[in-house]
This record gives structure tokens, sequence and C-alpha cells, in this order.
């Protein structure tokens, strides 16, 4: 049985932001993952880029088995409407799942107490504080640095899809340690500065 990941996505969302972890965990997991997509409703959701989605799942309709719950970031998260989300992030946290947020989402785990006790990064720290109020009492764990893993959270700020998808992939062990980074240093150096691995074209085997 294939292990689930689910990214929650709300209009409009960064579709670059999951792009890069959604097409490595098929990549580099040879099969042993699925993403499939969260949203308010089952209507479609468009991303900041224009794509469309379809959502295979409301906030109604989550299934209780995943391995995996990412937020993706966009311009949202800071309607009403997205604390219908806290739910599932207590629910995740509660379950001992893998919890991810990136860019505007990462902040949202913020106002939800979810990062007073994890180390963590964000956009930026003030905007962080600010927008959560008393929920957040994480300042001390706040990190300047692209992404951030501490057990089972991780956070990123908008600039780091690649380093936000290299630890999501580290936490739930998608791949040894040394494929996935030879997948992040591939793709983040390019091609002719990057050490190109014997098997990278099977990476999608």
């Amino acid at each position: 049985m294939k292990k689930c990941v689910l990214f929650v996505i709300l209009e409009p969302y960064a579709d670059w932001e999951a792009a890069y972890l959604s097409s490595a965990l098929y990549m580099l997991g040879r099969g042993r993952f699925e993403v499939k997509t969260v949203s308010l409703t089952r209507e479609p959701v468009a991303s900041i880029g224009g794509f469309r989605v379809l959502p295979d799942y409301d906030i109604n309709s989550v299934p209780s088995t995943y391995e995996a719950l990412v937020l993706i970031g966009g311009l949202a998260w800071r309607n009403e409407e997205a604390r219908r989300i806290r739910p599932l992030v207590e629910q995740c946290r509660e379950n001992g799942k893998v919890l991810g947020g990136i860019c505007d989402a990462a902040a949202f785990l913020g106002t939800v107490g979810a990062l007073n006790d994890a180390y963590h990064t964000g956009n930026d720290l003030n905007d962080l504080k600010q927008w959560a109020g008393e929920a957040y009492t994480g300042e001390q764990r706040y990190v300047m640095k692209q992404a951030v893993r501490d057990g089972k959270i991780i956070t990123a700020n908008g600039t780091a899809p690649l380093e936000f998808a290299k630890e999501v992939l580290f936490a739930l062990e998608a791949a040894p340690e040394k494929i996935i980074t030879e997948w992040y240093d591939f793709h983040k150096l390019g091609c002719y500065n990057a050490e190109m691995p014997q098997d990278a074209t099977s990476w999608n085997d």
C-alpha cells in the first residue's frame, strides 16, 4: 500500500512551492508514495500561476491514514477561512505525523501554536510575531535559514522550495540520504555544476 502525503492548497496557492516535493516523492520514492490534495471544498483551486487543481479531499473527508501533512504557501493563509485548517494540523501533531509548512503556510503553523516547541523558520520573525500574537511563544527557536527540520516539523521561507522539499524527503525517509542529497544538488546547482549521479536517469523508474 502506498504512503499518502497530503498537500493542503488554498486559492491562490504557490504552485512552485509544491512542485519539487511532489515530483520528488514520485521520482525518488520508487512507487512507495502518492500525493493527494486537500482544500476547504472539492471545488477547483487555482494557483498563483494559473494552474487549476481539483482537490482529492475537502477538509471533512481527509483520510485518517497518511504519512505527512504539507501546507503549501499562497495568498490565502491570512484569511479567516484558513482557520478551518487548524483541526487538521492538530490531528497531524497528535498522531505523530510529518508536518510541513512553507512561506505564509509556515507562519500559519505559528498562529495555531504548532511551532512553540520546535526549531523553525519562515519569511520574517517580526511578521510572524505580529500575526500570531499570543499564540506564538517560540521566538527563541526561530532560525534564520532557508529551511529547518526539527524532528517531524519542517518549515521554510517562500524562496526555499528545494530546501523545503529536501527536508521533507529526509523526514519521510523517502530515499537513501545520498540519493536525496544528489537530487537536491542537481536541481540547486544545475547540471553543469553538480556532479551527475550515475543513476540520475533512473530517478523516475
